[in-house]
């Protein structure tokens, strides 16, 4: 039996008990929400600090330029920082950590997302000429399964989108961020500048890969990455040679053993000492752990989909009705 059938039978006998066993996890949300914005806020002090002390420098030097220079790093801090972040939350995302009481809620919002999905890709492929990031026929097809209102045909499509041309595309958005990061850290060779090419290049490659997917992570999984954009401007600050630097490219090495030849690349890495391939490597490792909670989750809310729940909501509506006929009848009192 191949893999797809499997996938389907199980889709078709999973219940909503079957699926909160195997795949949701013990999460509090509001802690994640906070967590998230706890680390948004460190990475953003943190810029400021490097932004700050350059700034001061050249005020040490000159101090027209160094009020030009204050001048280009707030204009920096906002473009760069500021956007991307709040273009990244505020995306749409996949509720997949259910259980029964909340299950319906979610397959009623994951819906709307994958219509909302489809909507941007189609209109996206439509006014913007050689975007190249969505294979065009399937595109086709999307747009007629939406305009049909097929909603199985709209599955299909974005699922072939997205284990083809996206898939692609994504990869090509991170050897190219990947190959800027080693670039700008091998020219700079200043650490300051150093951490703020790669908090920033690496929050724009969330941002573009958040962008091509067309959602986001959800809260948990973006505190992850958050985490990680931030443990990599601190290497590249100038801990890749310090105890506490090789304890974060080990623990980043850990996270990424899926994906081929990274982990050891890390460790080559951090051992050659050679900064802008450190940097490079560590920006590599985000995209890519990016992609992979992007798949996860798409996976997850096609599964959810598919899930049997024990009442649905003309059941429920249907016994509430018939509930209230009851009381008006009078029933129920004489039962009793």
């Amino acid at each position: 039996m191949s893999k797809k059938e499997n996938k389907e039978e199980l889709n078709e006998k999973l219940t909503i008990y079957d699926y909160e066993q195997k795949y949701t996890r013990r999460e509090n949300a509001r802690g994640a929400k906070l967590l998230l914005k706890l680390i948004a806020a460190a990475i953003g002090v943190f810029l400021f600090f490097c932004m700050f002390s350059i700034t001061m420098k050249i005020f040490d030097i000159n101090l027209y330029a160094g009020i030009g220079a204050a001048v280009v790093c707030v204009i920096l801090y906002i473009f760069l920082f500021i956007v991307p972040l709040v273009k990244i939350v505020k995306t749409e995302y996949f509720v997949v950590n259910v259980n029964a009481k909340t299950a319906l809620a979610a397959k009623k919002h994951n819906r709307q997302v994958r219509h909302n999905l489809a909507d941007k890709i189609i209109d996206l492929t439509a006014k913007v000429e050689g975007v190249g990031w969505y294979d065009s026929a399937e595109v086709g097809k999307l747009a007629i399964a939406v305009k049909a209102g097929d909603e199985k045909g709209i599955t299909a499509s974005l699922s072939a989108l997205y284990s083809g041309s996206v898939k692609k595309s994504a990869r090509e958005l991170i050897f190219k961020s990947a190959g800027k990061t080693g670039m700008y850290s091998a020219i700079s060779q200043t650490n300051k500048v150093d951490a703020m090419l790669v908090a920033f290049l690496n929050l724009q490659l969330v941002k573009d890969l958040v962008f091509l997917y067309g959602f986001r992570p959800s809260d948990a999984k973006l505190v992850k990455i958050f985490g990680k954009v931030l443990q990599n401007s601190l290497i590249a600050y100038g801990l890749g040679g310090m105890k506490i630097g090789n304890s974060i490219v080990q623990t980043m090495g850990n996270a990424v053993k899926g994906i081929p030849l990274l982990g050891a690349a890390i460790s080559t890495v951090v051992d050659s000492s050679v900064q802008g391939l450190t940097n490079g490597v560590l920006t590599a490792v985000i995209g890519f752990q990016t992609i992979k909670y992007l798949n996860l989750e798409y996976r997850l809310q096609e599964i959810l989909d598919g899930v049997e729940l024990e009442e649905t909501e003309e059941e429920f509506e249907e016994t509430c009705g018939l509930i209230e006929k009851e009381l008006k009848a009078g029933k129920l009192s004489k039962a009793s």
